[in-house]
């Protein structure tokens, strides 16, 4: 079945344009499911057996997923892997099976995110100074990603994306790449760019106009999770929330135009949202937020009827 998973993922790849990243992803929960049913059925499963698992099978794997506490949300995903899986073997092999389509995906509860203070993304800025005081280039650079996150609403990928050569010239635009490799234009505000232009100017080395535009220490192009370790040392630094992280500040730029007046349309296209009700959760967060300030502030909010 290892053959086949790698066979699905170039296939992901090569074919559906999915990132690596993703078609690692789903990789990672097929294999998942291949260990499961190895133990399940008592031995290794070929192409054939595929066909023949049943309704008891997936369903003892999902359960086995919940008695090793994963996420709702994880083994949803780990479940729409399988049936994409399955949806290969059907044109590509031959291979078709039912049973897979009678199993329901767990609910997974939607949460609302929590927007950062103004003040405290403001208050990064001396945070980050003072935590790379000894590096002055460190500092500009964890506070050019910070604003770029904020103040364009980038993923975390598609900011560590981003190379010189796409910044170059002081652009009025972005064109980032996004999920799927689906392309959308990014207004830059001047600001952002100001901040960019200090870190490229501090930098030493990365200055070739494909390198990556945020390096490492070592001058090797930046990881997400070095990314996330700049907002946790910030976070901690100033004793913020844990929600505080780097899609805390997409999703801050995101509040923020909304309560400024931004449609959803145009938002969806902003923020890269394939659907747009992964953009309507932020009217529901825009709601929760009034509705706590009516509770709080209006006079009559506590009188009964």
């Amino acid at each position: 079945m290892d053959d086949l998973i790698a066979e699905f993922s170039d296939y992901l790849v090569g074919t559906r344009n999915y990132s690596v990243h993703t078609a690692s992803a789903y990789s990672a929960d097929l294999a998942d499911f291949a260990n499961f049913l190895k133990n399940f059925s008592g031995g290794d499963m070929g192409i054939n057996d595929l066909a023949r698992v049943d309704t008891i099978a997936f369903r003892s794997w999902l359960a086995n997923r919940q008695k090793r506490e994963l996420s709702f949300k994880s083994t949803a995903r780990a479940l729409s892997s399988v049936r994409g899986f399955y949806k290969y073997l059907a044109r590509y092999h031959g291979i078709k099976n039912d049973a897979i389509g009678l199993i329901s995906s767990p609910r997974v509860p939607k949460k609302l995110s929590k927007a950062i203070s103004p003040s405290d993304v403001s208050d990064m800025a001396g945070a980050i100074r003072d935590i790379d005081a000894k590096e002055p280039w460190i500092a500009a650079r964890d506070w050019a990603l910070v604003t770029l996150l904020f103040g364009c609403g980038l993923r975390i990928s598609e900011a560590l994306a981003l190379r010189n050569l796409d910044i170059a010239g002081a652009p009025e635009n972005l064109r980032i790449v996004g999920k799927g490799n689906k392309e959308r234009i990014v207004p830059v505000l001047p600001a952002v760019y100001v901040t960019i232009k200090k870190y490229t100017d501090l930098r030493p080395f990365g200055n070739a106009p494909t390198d990556e535009l945020f390096r490492s220490v070592r001058g090797l192009p930046m990881s997400a999770r070095m990314a996330e370790k700049v907002i946790e040392k910030v976070r901690a630094f100033l004793q913020l929330p844990d929600y505080v992280t780097p899609h805390a500040l997409r999703h801050t730029f995101a509040t923020a135009l909304l309560s400024d007046g931004a449609d959803l349309r145009s938002l969806q296209e902003l923020l890269g949202h394939s659907s747009l009700s992964t953009t309507q959760l932020y009217t529901k967060v825009n709601m929760s937020e009034i509705m706590d300030i009516y509770e709080h502030c209006h006079p009559r909010a506590g009188e009964q009827e």
